[in-house]
């Protein structure tokens, strides 16, 4: 079994997030902690997956939409969407000159290598 269930629900992670993987994380994500700030945050973040997992585990009907809350919002009382527009920006040349690479008015950033989580 994967992290999900086959109905697509989040399956409990029985032991959490394992030192090896959180440090595998804490690698791709290029952060620098020492072990009493990667200890707390291993906490906090299985604190967070039980959270997820508790919700996950509330049953609702086969008819509730995804999107659905608590609070009625009917159309007849939803304001409509605006239409997207742009705003230039003054201080756009002043931003673009302080990156230390562009290339048609877009940041450039290094590659960053990747590999597949199992």
């Amino acid at each position: 079994m994967g992290p999900f269930w086959p109905n697509g629900i989040l399956a409990p992670m029985k032991d959490g997030i394992k030192p090896e993987l959180f440090d595998h994380l804490v690698d791709l994500a290029a952060l620098k902690l020492d072990e009493d700030e990667a200890d707390y945050l291993r906490s906090e973040l299985n604190k967070q997956l039980q959270a997820i997992e508790e919700l996950a585990a509330i049953p609702l009907d086969g008819d509730t939409p995804a999107t659905s809350h608590g609070v009625p919002y009917p159309k007849a009382i939803r304001p409509e969407i605006r239409a997207d527009e742009t705003i230039d920006c003054e201080e756009s040349d002043d931003i673009l000159a302080q990156a230390p690479e562009s290339d048609q008015r877009y940041f450039v950033v290094p590659d960053i290598p990747h590999e597949t989580l199992t």
